[in-house]
Order: structure tokens, then C-alpha cells, then sequence
């Protein structure tokens, strides 16, 4: 069995999916709150990590 690997975004899709400014994501991933990784010297978040923080996001609000 293969697990298909997640999509990597780029910070602008991610800024986009997260309504918030690219500060704001840097400081994220900054503080380890949305992982990352680097390709080739460009950040890239996996998708699967950005649904994560929204749904630890909800959790806590709840």
C-alpha cells in the first residue's frame, strides 16, 4: 500500500487558504505552529499540515 505523498503549497496559497498576511505565516512556522520544509531555498508547507492547524485551531476554540 502507497500513501500518496501531501501537496506542497507555497506561502502566497498558504496565505490564501488562511486569510492571513505573509507575515503572519512566516511567524507560524517561525514558532513551529506550521511546519515546513525548504525546496531548493523556497518554503513550502504540506497541505495536510495547514488542514492540522485549522482543525487544532477549532479545537481549541471550541
Amino acid at each position: 500500500m502507497t500513501t500518496a505523498a501531501p501537496e506542497l503549497l507555497t506561502v502566497p496559497e498558504v496565505m490564501t487558504r488562511l486569510k492571513v498576511g505573509r507575515t503572519k505565516v512566516y511567524d507560524l512556522i517561525r514558532t513551529h505552529r506550521l511546519p515546513s520544509l525548504k525546496v531548493d531555498g523556497c518554503r513550502r508547507i504540506p497541505d495536510d499540515a495547514v488542514s492540522d492547524f485549522i482543525r487544532r485551531g477549532i479545537g481549541e476554540a471550541a
